[in-house]
């Protein structure tokens, strides 16, 4: 959740979309004390999309099934958790990804 915390104090948006109820996400967000802009289901995330303007899309996932085909389908790039913390904006203070 630190990295959360540091990709959110760069101005990049972040939330979640997931199969898990709203309410899971939502309480996953309260506990850890970060403010989220999003959570929706993996089918809004055309909404997230026209709610927020960027310059690109990402969405960090872990099943070819769902969250790669619905972040494709809605103009997402989609990112396998592993590639996902291989990309510099995700590491804002120059460390590399640890193992």
């Amino acid at each position: 959740m630190d990295l959360v915390r540091k990709t959110q104090e760069a101005g990049i948006l972040v939330g979640s979309c997931s199969d898990r109820p709203l309410s899971g996400q939502r309480a996953i967000w309260e506990k850890h004390n970060i403010a989220y802009d999003f959570a929706v289901s993996k089918h809004q995330l055309p909404d997230v999309k026209a709610k927020f303007e960027a310059d690109i899309y990402y969405h960090i996932g872990d099943r070819e099934d769902l969250d790669r085909q619905y972040a494709l389908a809605a103009g997402f790039e989609f990112l396998w958790p592993d590639e996902a913390l291989a990309e510099p904006w995700l590491h804002l203070d120059g460390d590399s990804a640890k193992g």
